[in-house]
């Protein structure tokens, strides 16, 4: 019987690994859709801004409460993951609690293991009254209506499941080493799960090994399903906030960076040796588009960037256009990115490897042109992001389409254009008229 419960847990371990390496690679493919970019630069800061930003969650605690709380589920998702190798060790061999020959470290391990799965609770307990009764305002807004509000709901309810089968499962366990149990190893200490155990009466030993075998089945079966949920979810932030504030922007935020094929302009114009109105070569490449229309036209940081959201909305709370009730989100404009690659990727799935025009694309069909130009690029969504996300520089690329694509600039903007050209400055007055308001 042992023989076929351990094959049956090989079939559910190699199911559960085997759907999210395929997940995996979708994933890897969809951010692979955009365009190359090299981020080889200052490794050693990169290296430093993961250590302290993904692992350290020091912009987390910028907002005490939620950081406080964010830090004790991501705390209990990382150190629990020894417990789970545990188990999976056990699963394979028939064993029961492998590394008890730890001894007295041990005991500490599964304290420690259960005194934080109480805080987890506690934790998902408070987030879940954040979200739904107290409504704290950057939860409600527009583009967190439906799915998204469900989503957040659900990671919370698995965690809530995932830690109370883990304390349920300990209390089992630990009555049935108490009864001197032949194969649970007296092993582990339970300063949690020891106060449950009075829920149990005078079960049976059957029954307890059935609840304790039930638990444990449950608790694996519903971790390797919370593996593959997220891919779905907004928790994908818990595998790419480590590569995506790597791969972040280690340039000053107020660098903007400059487009190849208008330096290539710009330089032909300056060479006094250059006609300026030969014909292309029939051989030349097509010319490259300026700034962003779709997701193929974004760089791959960017598309990581989308896929890394933790849809926490700290962006939008801190957007001085959103706060006066302009229609930009940052938060938007990150899922709306996501959502508009993960159906480029889906047409591509549907046809065999190649993208058929869909006649959609990101601009227009998900974001407006009446977002984009209401940012002030302020950067204040970089800087309040968790994981370094910068929204404004997919802003920025798709007002760079708008401009120099379809010359769909505001009339506001064209005028100080203009003025600029002719006058030197953003005012439509003569540069010797300039002081007159002097004289006023």
């Amino acid at each position: 019987m042992d023989y076929i419960s351990n094959i049956l847990f090989a079939i559910l371990l190699l199911v559960g690994v085997g759907f999210f390496v395929k997940n995996i690679k979708r994933l890897s493919r969809n951010i692979k859709l955009g365009k190359d970019v090299k981020v080889d630069d200052n490794k050693s800061l990169r290296w430093k801004n993961m250590a302290k930003i993904a692992l350290g969650q020091t912009k987390m605690v910028v907002r005490p409460v939620a950081g406080f709380l964010h830090i004790i589920v991501y705390a209990g998702f990382i150190i629990i993951n020894i417990e789970v190798f545990e188990i999976i060790i056990d699963g394979l061999f028939g064993t029961h609690r492998v590394l008890s020959f730890l001894g007295s470290f041990y005991n500490v391990l599964i304290g420690s293991f259960e005194i934080l799965a109480l805080l987890v609770i506690v934790s998902v307990v408070i987030f879940w009254i954040r979200r739904n009764v107290i409504k704290i305002k950057r939860f409600v807004k527009p583009e967190m209506e439906g799915w998204p509000k469900n989503d957040g709901n659900l990671i919370l309810y698995i965690e809530l499941l995932l830690m109370t089968l883990f304390l349920v499962m300990n209390a089992a366990d630990y009555q049935l080493q108490l009864l001197d149990t032949p194969h649970y190893t007296k092993a582990g200490a339970f300063p949690i799960s020891q106060f449950i155990t009075s829920i149990f009466g005078d079960m049976s030993v059957s029954s307890l090994i059935i609840i304790e075998r039930a638990t444990w089945w449950l608790h694996i079966a519903g971790i390797l399903f919370f593996l593959n949920y997220l891919y779905y979810s907004k928790h994908l932030h818990i595998l790419l906030a480590f590569p995506n504030t790597y791969y972040g922007s280690v340039k000053p935020k107020g660098q903007f960076t400059n487009l190849d094929a208008v330096t290539k302009e710009v330089k032909l114009m300056m060479d006094p040796n250059a006609d300026p109105f030969a014909a292309p070569a029939e051989d030349a490449p097509i010319p490259e588009k300026f700034g962003a229309s779709d997701v193929q036209d974004l760089n791959w940081v960017q598309l990581l960037n989308a896929y890394s959201c933790t849809e926490c909305g700290r962006c939008t709370s801190s957007c001085p256009a959103n706060l006066t009730g302009k229609k930009l989100s940052p938060r938007k404009i990150m899922m709306d990115t996501r959502d508009r690659l993960e159906e480029v990727g889906k047409n591509i799935d549907a046809n065999n490897g190649v993208f058929k025009d869909d006649s959609k694309q990101l601009l227009g069909d998900y974001i407006s042109s009446e977002e984009l130009w209401a940012c002030t690029s302020c950067n204040a969504c970089v800087e309040e992001c968790p994981i370094s996300i910068d929204p404004l520089s997919i802003i920025v690329d798709m007002r760079r389409y708008l401009v120099m694509e379809q010359s769909a600039a505001p009339t506001e903007l064209n005028n100080m254009m203009s003025n600029i050209e002719n006058n030197g400055a953003p005012w439509p007055y003569n540069q010797m008229d300039r002081l007159n308001w002097v004289k006023e």
